[in-house]
């Protein structure tokens, strides 16, 4: 079941996400381990995005809600809950030792 978890995502809604108006970046992110067992996230689909305007016009289009109706199969595939946020970034450059 979880080969199929990831090829759904993969084959159908990479694709998607991928034609999001104006997307910068699209991250899939899995949980490889977590310091709270009871508390995994399968699965982390993370876009960026240069303006708030452009968040609401993909939030709006219609490649969203295609993309989530494509997802309900999904959702089939684990127990849990779909959590839809949008964060605000910072970006750091790590520190380099001279």
């Amino acid at each position: 079941m979880e080969e199929d978890f990831h090829n759904h995502w993969r084959d159908n809604l990479v694709p998607l996400w991928s034609a999001f108006p104006h997307l910068l970046e699209l991250r899939v992110l899995r949980d490889i381990e977590s310091d709270c067992a009871e508390s995994r996230f399968p699965l982390v689909m993370a876009m960026r995005f240069e303006t708030r305007n452009h968040i609401e016009e993909a939030l709006a289009s219609p490649t969203r809600w295609e993309s989530k109706e494509t997802s309900k199969k999904l959702f089939e595939m684990f127990d849990g809950s779909v959590i839809h946020t949008v964060f605000r970034g910072d970006q750091f450059d790590p520190f380099t030792a001279d």
